[in-house]
């Protein structure tokens, strides 16, 4: 102990809830042997050293019984008494287990939206949807083309095709390429749409190409095929009604016209097949003669005026750590509950990391029977990973545990908390548009390159994105908004976090201003303000199917 005395235990650590948790997060790292005071749990000296962002004590807990945080238990205790770090030694990973038919449920009501509406300028389509980019797309109907694909996207946009000058309204031409549509199991869902998880990579596949043509952000689309693979123009044409229900062959076999989406999307679409092309080169060629007629189509688009009840906006985090759930979480939490009280959607996934807190997110439903659909989507998943030879002990990541999560039910109690305290509206499934406003659970893994294309798949124009430790994931045509937990990272890695909630803790701003800062943001984003993953040219895009192990 030094001259001073003890340290104050709010100096170095953080209590989220301190009538009801028995543990602290430490702000740095602290010795063995460092002396705590706090005017609440008295004096405290940490017995082995704690790293930054992990748990000691603050209660005694004794053997056998629950260790809480957020005021819930995440881990069962080994005999644990003040300044004792959590870790293996001292807490078992174990956790009540809720019967869903004894859940007790307490819908919330947010209050009503106050004030002026909300607004943003974005693009509304024929479909009456409304983006907040503008992009010509260029899809692959399966990996056998989508080094065509992403050579024309490339060469556009650096050989001049494409430029913000020559097309003011385009924000540029992107590709998704993908590993998907031959050579794999076209296993369709059996009854029940995919309730005992199986879902063929073909159908999957389709689902994923249709849902980013047909979205908002894309205001044209080149499709190409190589031309025998089990996702070729003819399959995916049918599945996505290109040409009104019959697949668009592009004017014939080198593809040299427009061809209408059908009366609900109204985009012009061109297709091209490699074999017909006369092989890669051919194909490369022709996509970048035929590239200006979708330019010029896209670029009669202009912004208008939008209410914010336009807005669908993905919530996901990745590279989590223990402050993920003090900041940066929260306040996604506060924006999320603004847009919904806006009249707009959030949707939240990552199913393994609801494992644990599951019973607290059903508690919030709109009726009994989403309830039961929550708690479906959970055994779902469980029965994938073990049907596949995966377990559950993978997800938290070693740079979760790292970072402070010991276990999975921790991490899902702090990831909780981007989805705010709205109502539960339902559960989607993955490929499924959200087609009714207000916060739904999208069912998906929460492997950041499957997760984030998911929520643009459903509907999502934009996604929110927290981070502990630091990722530069982007999307192929939705803006990737960025927030940090901790404000190390944010100077660590201020060319890839747009929103540093580390000021929660370092600065002492509130959440909720926090929260309703993010929520500006989410609005100038969707009027144009480009996120810093656009800037670093990220455009992630992958298909999650069933066939593998993903968590």
């Amino acid at each position: 102990m030094s001259d001073a005395g003890p340290r104050r235990l709010e100096e170095v650590a953080v209590v989220v809830d301190a009538a009801r948790d028995d543990v602290t997060v430490a702000r740095e790292a602290i010795p063995a042997g460092t002396e705590l005071a706090s005017d609440r749990f008295g004096g405290i000296v940490v017995s082995a050293d704690v790293a930054m962002g992990h748990r000691f004590a603050v209660r005694a807990v004794a053997a056998g019984t629950w260790v809480k945080q957020y005021g819930q238990p995440f881990a069962r205790s080994r005999g644990i008494r003040p300044g004792d770090p959590i870790n293996a030694e001292t807490a078992e990973n174990q956790v009540p287990q809720v019967d869903a038919r004894s859940l007790e449920l307490a819908t919330p009501l947010l209050p009503p939206w106050e004030g002026a509406r909300a607004t943003f300028m974005g693009f509304r389509r024929a479909d009456g949807r409304v983006g907040v980019r503008n992009w010509v797309l260029i899809v692959p109907t399966s990996m056998c083309s989508s080094h065509e694909a992403s050579t024309i996207a490339l060469r556009a946009e650096m050989g001049g095709v494409w430029s913000r000058e020559k097309y003011p309204n385009v924000d540029g031409v992107t590709a998704i390429p993908h590993t998907r549509g031959c050579g794999c199991p076209d296993m369709e869902p059996r009854a029940g749409d995919g309730a005992d998880g199986l879902t063929g990579v073909v159908e999957a596949s389709m689902r994923m190409l249709g849902r980013y043509i047909e979205h908002p952000n894309v205001g044209a689309v080149m499709v190409i095929e190589l031309g025998c693979e089990k996702t070729n123009l003819s399959a995916v044409g049918k599945y996505i009604a290109l040409g009104k229900g019959e697949a668009a062959s592009g004017g014939g076999p080198r593809g040299n016209a427009l061809v209408d989406f059908g009366q609900r999307h109204g985009k012009p679409v061109i297709t091209l097949s490699v074999q017909s092309c006369g092989g890669t080169a051919g194909t490369i060629r022709r996509g970048l003669e035929l590239l200006p007629q979708l330019l010029e189509e896209a670029n009669r688009a202009t912004r208008t005026s939008c209410d914010a009840s336009e807005l669908a906006v993905g919530l996901k985090c990745g590279g989590s750590d223990a402050f993920s759930g003090l900041t940066a979480n929260p306040a996604l939490g506060v924006a999320s509950d603004l847009l919904v009280r806006a009249g707009g959607t959030t949707l939240i996934t990552e199913i393994p990391e609801f494992f644990g807190a599951e019973h607290l997110f059903a508690a919030r439903a709109r009726n009994r029977e989403v309830a039961a659909e929550i708690f479906r989507a959970m055994e779902r998943f469980r029965g994938y990973v073990e049907r596949v030879g995966g377990s559950m002990t993978e997800n938290p990541s070693p740079g979760n545990r790292e970072g402070g999560l010991l276990n999975i039910t921790i991490k899902s109690l702090g990831a909780l908390a981007k989805a705010g305290t709205a109502p539960v509206e339902g559960v989607i499934d993955y490929g499924q548009l959200v087609r009714e406003r207000g916060l739904w659970l999208l069912y998906c893994p929460s492997y950041d390159q499957e997760s984030t294309p998911a929520l643009v798949a459903s509907g999502c124009q934009i996604v929110c994105f927290t981070t502990g430790r630091g990722t530069g994931i982007g999307n192929a045509i939705a803006p990737v908004i960025k927030i940090g937990s901790n404000g190390a990272l944010y100077k660590r890695m201020a060319g890839d976090i747009d929103v540093n909630a580390g000021v929660i803790l370092d600065e002492n701003v509130s959440i909720e201003q926090v929260g309703r800062e993010l929520f500006e943001q989410i609005l100038a984003v969707a009027s144009g303000k480009p996120v810093k993953a656009e800037e670093n040219g990220h455009r992630e895009f992958m298909i999650w199917s069933e066939e593998g192990v993903s968590l």
